[in-house]
């Protein structure tokens, strides 16, 4: 089942069902072996999941759950490999949309664990921000078992913050919605960025690749526009003649809302180029442009 949640729509299945979690990968086109996050209704859960969690991460989880966060750590037997790539570690998260809260309680009401949901886009594409967007993406790969569940759109609009939790102070290994300035001022804890490795040992999770959440149409960065280019920047800067305005955010909260959205439409619109002229790297900027960079076309491909 597709299903809203408050960063991106998720592609769930039983995180316990080996055979439910393959029809993710199947739909997704996924590489086997990358792993999936799961996703529970409480904190109380989390010990069925993840053992030896540090006093810190359980201070992230009850300051930032429900929400845009998802935490690394060691693994409990019910987590297996199909589900964690291989790692002994697993990502959890609690979201904070009120559908998806409501779907994961019912499943476990019904005897289930968790909902294992990456993005529910085909791998490495735009994830989706509305059930609509879902069903375009998806629709040819989905049977008629299968489900989109409505939400309405996504309130945040980029994936969660990953955090690596399996060492002695937390890293965030994605940048998202819950940053390092938010988890210093609420409680105290200083969370490094950006450094995915334990020893000589690189961590696998959601949204690592180099190239990642990229359109068909080419995207490029703070270059010359050319008639006919889409173009996303603040409202705040002028339109470039000939160009095709995608989004006109006016702070960077509405940038993240905005920018999968207007990815998307410019493959709708069947764009080649999209000029974007990037935030502010502060906040949840940190988060759009790593996802900007990713989705970014390099030049040297030419």
């Amino acid at each position: 089942m597709a299903f809203p949640t408050e960063t991106v729509y998720g592609l769930g299945a039983d995180a316990t069902n080996e055979n439910a979690v393959a029809r993710i990968y199947e739909v997704k086109d996924r590489p086997i072996g990358h792993p999936l996050i799961v996703h529970i209704s409480s904190i109380k859960y989390l010990e069925k999941w993840a053992r030896d969690v540090p006093e810190y991460a359980i201070q992230l989880a009850r300051n930032f759950w429900p929400g845009p966060m998802t935490l690394i750590l060691p693994r409990t037997p019910l987590a297996k490999d199909f589900i964690t790539g291989g790692q002994d570690n697993v990502g959890i998260r609690v979201p904070s949309h009120n559908v998806a809260l409501e779907l994961i309680r019912e499943f476990e009401s019904q005897g289930g664990l968790g909902i294992a949901a990456p993005s529910a886009n085909r791998f490495g594409k735009v994830s989706p921000t509305s059930a609509q967007a879902v069903s375009d993406e998806l629709s040819n790969y989905l049977t008629s078992s299968d489900l989109i569940l409505d939400g309405g759109p996504c309130v945040v609009g980029v994936e969660s913050s990953i955090i690596n939790c399996t060492q002695d102070t937390p890293t965030i290994l994605r940048p998202g919605a819950v940053t390092t300035e938010m988890i210093y001022k609420k409680i105290g804890i200083l969370v490094k960025q950006n450094n995915e490795y334990i020893g000589e040992f690189k961590i696998k999770a959601s949204g690592l690749l180099e190239s990642h959440y990229a359109p068909a149409a080419k995207v490029f960065l703070s270059v010359n526009t050319q008639p006919g280019d889409g173009f996303i920047a603040y409202s705040s800067i002028s339109t470039p003649k000939g160009t095709v305005r995608l989004a006109s955010p006016k702070n960077n909260d509405e940038y993240a809302n905005q920018l999968y959205q207007a990815l998307r439409l410019a493959d709708i619109k069947q764009l080649q180029r999209i000029v974007v002229i990037p935030p502010t790297n502060e906040g949840i900027g940190i988060a759009i442009n790593d996802r900007l960079d990713k989705a970014a076309y390099l030049l040297s491909q030419e």
